[in-house]
């Protein structure tokens, strides 16, 4: 491993987090608010204390493999689901972050649509649809809405709250 401007190997500098952490973060928040769990729910069930979530969940501290283990019991997600869909920048970025100096600037965490408020609701809301039908039904007609909009004009007013 090469060595970081820190001296450690491996690591970004202090007060840098790897791209992949914050990754792994969002997907541990994605499925806690799919479940409608709260970070004290979590916390509790995995034996932290829900400012420990937070920082997991913003990519602040590093999840270590035998906690990842845990929140994948408690969440009821194989592993594989913390890293599903990395996007190739993110690995991209991780990849340089043991060398601060090459790495380009870093996307912000709220970029990723997952991440507001307002999907993991729609999320949520969608899931607990109890017809399978109807379901399928409701995806088809968003992806057809959206494929509608996508070459309409952008409407105009306030854009729905986060």
């Amino acid at each position: 491993m090469a060595m970081t401007e820190g001296g450690r190997k491996g690591r970004p500098t202090k007060g840098r987090s790897n791209p992949i952490d914050g990754y792994v973060g969002s997907r541990v928040r994605l499925r806690r608010t799919m479940l409608g769990m709260s970070q004290e729910k979590l916390a509790g069930a995995i034996g932290l204390t829900f400012q420990q979530v937070q920082k997991y969940e913003r990519g602040a501290n590093r999840i270590g493999a035998s906690r990842l283990y845990e929140l994948s019991r408690v969440l009821g997600v194989p592993i594989s689901f913390f890293f599903e869909d990395l996007p190739a920048e993110t690995a991209r970025l991780a990849a340089t972050a043991a060398a601060p100096g090459l790495a380009e600037e870093r996307a912000p965490f709220a970029t990723d649509p997952l991440n507001r408020r307002e999907s993991l609701e729609l999320i949520r809301a969608y899931y607990r649809i109890r017809d399978p039908y109807v379901r399928k039904r409701l995806f088809e007609l968003t992806k057809a809405l959206a494929k509608q909009d996508a070459g309409a004009p952008a409407a105009e007013g306030p854009a729905p709250e986060d």
